[in-house]
C-alpha cells in the first residue's frame, strides 16, 4: 500500500516538472529567438533494463536485482530533456538592426562571460554605438571584436552575408556560427547557449536577413493543450494519493481493530 502511495507521488512529482517546462515555454511565446524545451518520460526500470551491463557489478544481473523494486521502479520519471530547434516564424519589423537567420543550426556570437550564442536578433545600440542584444551582451564580429558603429550613422545595412555598412562604409561583419551537432549546446536563460569553440564552423555567405525577427517557435496551441492535460494528471495523482493516505489507511486500521486476540 505505501508502495502504491510512493508510486503516485512519484508520478506528481514528474508531472510538476513537466509543467514548470511547460510554463516557461508559454511565457517565452514572444521572445525572439526562444527555442521550446520538451521532456521524456520514462520510468528506472526500463532504463535499469538497458543499462545494467554497464553497471559496475560482476553479476550484475543477480546483485543489482537486490535494488530493484517492481513497484517502486515503474514510477514514472523525466528521462531526457531536449531543445526543439527548429526555425520560428519570420516577422517583418523593417528596424535595421533587426535581423533573423536563415539556417536552423546558426547562431550569433556574444560576449557574455566569454563567447555565448543566441538567435535573438533584436539588438540595439547602446551609449557608446556598440551593438547589444537585449540584455545588454555586445554581439561580435568575425574577429572576436565588439561591434561599434560610427556616431551620426544615418543609414545601417546589413547584407545578407552579414556585412554590416554604416553610410555605405563597411565597418564590420558579423559573427555566424554553424553547430551540427546541436545536442552538444547548454542553454543558458531562455535565448542563450554554451558551445564549444572547437565544434563551430564561422559561416559567411547568405545567412542573414536585415528587417525581420525570427520569433519563438513555441506552439501555444499545443502547449496550452499540455497544460490542461499535465494539470489534469496532477489532480488524478492527488486523488490516489489521498485514497491511499485516507480512505484505505483508516480501512487497514479498522480492520485490525476489530480483530479479537
Amino acid at each position: 500500500m505505501i508502495n502504491g502511495f510512493y508510486d503516485a507521488a512519484g508520478g506528481m512529482v514528474t508531472q510538476f516538472n513537466r509543467l514548470n517546462v511547460i510554463s516557461n515555454n508559454l511565457a517565452n511565446v514572444n521572445t525572439p529567438g526562444f527555442k521550446q524545451d520538451n521532456i521524456i518520460i520514462g520510468d528506472f526500470e526500463r532504463i535499469f533494463s538497458t543499462k545494467r551491463e554497464k553497471l559496475p557489478l560482476e553479476n550484475n544481473t543477480k546483485e543489482a536485482a537486490k535494488f530493484v523494486n517492481r513497484n517502486l521502479n515503474k514510477v514514472p520519471i523525466i528521462v531526457e530533456e531536449y531543445t526543439n530547434y527548429s526555425i520560428g516564424n519570420l516577422q517583418k519589423t523593417s528596424n535595421p538592426l533587426d535581423i533573423a537567420l536563415k539556417q536552423k543550426n546558426s547562431f550569433f556570437v556574444v560576449n557574455f562571460n566569454g563567447e555565448k550564442l543566441t538567435r535573438a536578433g533584436n539588438f540595439n545600440l547602446d551609449s557608446n554605438g556598440y551593438l547589444i542584444t537585449k540584455e545588454g551582451y555586445k554581439v561580435l564580429d568575425s574577429n572576436n571584436n565588439p561591434i561599434q558603429i560610427p556616431p551620426d550613422s544615418s543609414k545601417i545595412v546589413i547584407d545578407n552575408d552579414g556585412n554590416i555598412y554604416a553610410d555605405n562604409v563597411k565597418i564590420a561583419k558579423l559573427k555566424v556560427v554553424s553547430i551540427n551537432n546541436l545536442q552538444t549546446l547548454k542553454k543558458i536563460g531562455n535565448t542563450m547557449w554554451e558551445f564549444n569553440p572547437k565544434r563551430a564552423k564561422t559561416l559567411s555567405t547568405n545567412i542573414t536577413l536585415q528587417g525581420f525577427l525570427e520569433k519563438s517557435n513555441v506552439n501555444p496551441i499545443i502547449e496550452m493543450t499540455n497544460l490542461i492535460q499535465t494539470n489534469r494528471l496532477v489532480e488524478e495523482y492527488q486523488k490516489v494519493m489521498t485514497t491511499f493516505m485516507d480512505d484505505l489507511n483508516q480501512d487497514a486500521i479498522n480492520k485490525l481493530a476489530s480483530i479479537r486476540a
